[in-house]
C-alpha cells in the first residue's frame, strides 16, 4: 500500500522548525522560520560537558521538542503526542494520521536515517513524515539533509527506537489548528518575554546569559581538554555554524524573527534587541571562526581571542534580553503595529 500526502515539501535550516512547518502549513498557517522559532521562544545557551562527554558542547536553543510545546500552546494549536516502547504501536501512530490525510512529526535518532550525511547519534532529531510505501517512509527534513527524502522503513524503526541522550520512546506528534487562527502577532509579546526572563534568570550557572559568560572563560582551556584538538575544536564549531542552527548558534535565527517583529509592532525595545542580537550573530561567526582555528594551528592565542569575544556575547545578549523583556512592562498604547 502506498500513502503519499500533497504538501508543501520544502525544508528549512533548523530541523524542529522545518517539520513544524509542514505541520502547519498543511493546516493553514504559513509563518517564517524565523517566525515560528521565535514564537516558539526557541533561543537559549547551555555550556554541556560532563564525565562520559568526549569534548564539551555550545547549545543555542531550548531542549528538543520544548519549542514544539511553547508553539503550540502560543498559538492556541492542539498538539497531539504519542509515545510507546512498541514498534508496532509506533508504527499504527504514524500510518492512522497520514491515512487520514495529515503528516506527522517524528523525534528520532538522525544517525540511523539513509540519507544522512554525517554518522553521528543525535536523539533530537525532529523530520516531519508525510507518506509511506510497502520499502521507504517519504520526509521532510533540513535543506543540508535534502529536504524532502527518503528512508527505508527499516533504517526510520531503527531511528525511531534508538535509545541515548535525549531520544523519546517512539515520539510522534501532529497539529491540528482551530477554525478561527488566533493572530500569531498577539502572540510576539508573551514569546519574547518568556525567552528574556528564562535567558535572564537562569537555574544554573551553565544557562543564559550565566553560561555564555561560563563558556567565554573555559574555551580558553580547551586545547588541553582534548587529545585530538584537529579534530574536536573545528567540530565544536561546525555544530556551532553548520549543525542545523541557521548560523552563529542560531542567534541568526533569532535576529531575523526580531526584524519581523519590528515590522509588525513598533517598539524602541525591539528595536534595541535586533541591533544587539545583529552584532550577536556576526561575533558568534567570529568566535567559532576562532576555535576551529585553533584546533587547526594548536594556536592557544585564538582560544583567548573567541573567550574574550565569547565574554562579551554575554554583556551583549543580556542586554539585548533586558530590553526585550521590557516589552511586557509597555502599555498597550505604547505598542504600535509596525508600517
Amino acid at each position: 500500500m502506498t500513502t503519499v500526502l500533497d504538501i508543501d515539501a520544502h525544508g528549512g535550516q533548523h530541523c524542529e522548525t522545518t517539520a513544524l512547518g509542514v505541520l502547519l502549513r498543511h493546516q493553514g498557517l504559513d509563518l517564517s522560520e524565523a517566525m515560528l522559532f521565535g514564537l516558539g521562544s526557541g533561543l537559549s545557551f547551555i555550556y554541556w560537558d560532563s564525565k562520559n562527554m568526549g569534548f564539551p558542547f555550545l547549545g543555542g536553543r531550548v531542549k528538543p521538542f520544548d519549542l514544539t510545546r511553547n508553539l503550540a500552546t502560543g498559538l492556541k494549536v492542539e498538539l497531539v503526542v504519542q509515545e510507546t516502547t512498541s514498534p508496532r504501536r509506533a508504527w499504527e501512530n504514524v500510518v492512522a494520521p497520514i491515512d487520514a490525510g495529515h503528516p506527522v512529526g517524528l523525534q528520532l535518532d538522525s544517525y540511523h536515517l539513509d540519507y544522512f550525511g554525517s554518522k553521528v547519534h543525535f536523539g533530537g532529531h525532529v523530520v516531519a513524515m508525510y507518506g509511506y510505501d510497502e520499502h521507504d517512509a517519504y520526509l521532510v527534513d533540513t535543506d543540508q539533509q535534502g529536504g524532502a527524502v527518503s528512508t527505508s522503513l527499516t533504517s526510520l524503526a531503527q531511528a525511531r527506537a534508538a535509545r541515548g541522550p535525549m531520544t523519546a520512546r517512539h515520539r510522534s506528534f501532529t497539529l491540528t489548528a482551530p477554525r478561527n487562527l488566533p493572530s500569531p502577532q498577539g502572540r510576539i509579546i508573551p514569546a519574547v518575554t518568556a525567552c528574556a526572563d528564562a535567558f535572564l534568570d537562569p537555574p544554573i550557572a551553565n544557562l543564559g546569559h550565566r553560561g555564555i559568560e561560563k563558556a567565554g572563560k573555559l574555551v580558553r582551556t580547551w586545547l588541553r581538554r582534548t587529545d585530538n584538538p584537529e579534530r574536536d575544536l573545528p567540530q565544536a564549531a561546525r555544530l556551532m555554524e553548520k549543525a542545523g542552527t541557521g548560523g552563529a548558534l542560531f542567534r541568526n535565527l533569532y535576529r531575523d524573527f526580531l526584524a519581523e517583529c519590528t515590522h509588525l509592532l513598533d517598539s524602541s525595545h525591539l528595536r534595541t534587541g535586533h541591533a544587539l542580537y545583529t552584532e550577536a550573530a556576526t561575533l558568534w561567526t567570529e568566535a567559532a571562526a576562532l576555535i576551529t582555528k585553533a584546533g587547526e594551528s594548536g594556536d592557544a592565542q585564538c582560544l583567548v581571542q573567541a573567550g574574550t569575544i565569547i565574554c562579551d556575547l554575554s554583556r551583549v545578549e543580556r542586554e539585548a534580553m533586558q530590553a526585550l523583556r521590557r516589552l511586557g512592562s509597555d502599555t498597550p498604547s505604547a505598542i504600535q503595529p509596525g508600517q
